[in-house]
């Protein structure tokens, strides 16, 4: 399902523990991390999407997660040219999505890259909220930094207004 402006929509998934690091999947057989993302399929809400593929890529359920936040309106990014797919049915330019902040509220055990019958992840780790943006690859490094930017009011973290890689503190702190 893809828009008139050639985005398929789609959710991120931020899942913070109680230190507020965040999980950091690698894609399976690549070198690249990134958080956890998927499409919303017809007749499917953001909130909804985003259960279904926490299941499908990290093996949690509702009851392993409380939402805390989500952006308020979609984020865009464009695909490089050459890692579009030729699809005469229609133009494709990238991703629009509603990004998700979740709390783990479950245990690291209870994460399962291995859920589904076509894993996303092949390792997964805890990293400090904005390290993702030093890592993720450039064409989505704006909607990264928008959404955590967004997100972070929800766990008391100051926004990153440099992308510097510093850490922030908890306001407050």
């Amino acid at each position: 399902m893809i828009d008139r402006e050639g985005y398929r929509p789609n959710v991120g998934i931020v899942i913070a523990n109680g230190r507020n690091e965040v999980f950091w999947g690698k894609r399976v057989g690549e070198h690249a991390w990134q958080f956890p993302q998927g499409g919303i399929q017809a007749g499917e809400s953001p909130e909804d999407a985003m259960y279904r593929e926490l299941m499908e890529e990290v093996g949690l359920e509702a009851d392993h997660v409380k939402i805390l936040g989500r952006t308020r309106d979609w984020l865009r990014y464009d695909v490089p040219r050459h890692w579009v797919r030729r699809d005469a049915r229609s133009v494709y330019r990238g991703q629009k999505q509603i990004w998700f902040l979740l709390r783990l509220t479950g245990r690291d055990c209870d994460v399962c890259l291995r859920r589904s019958e076509k894993p996303e992840f092949d390792a997964w780790r805890w990293t400090r909220y904005w390290v993702p943006l030093e890592n993720v690859v450039d064409f989505k490094r704006e909607v990264y930094h928008s959404a955590l930017s967004e997100l972070a009011r929800f766990i008391s973290l100051r926004p990153d207004p440099d992308w510097s890689g510093g850490v922030p503190t908890a306001i407050g702190a």
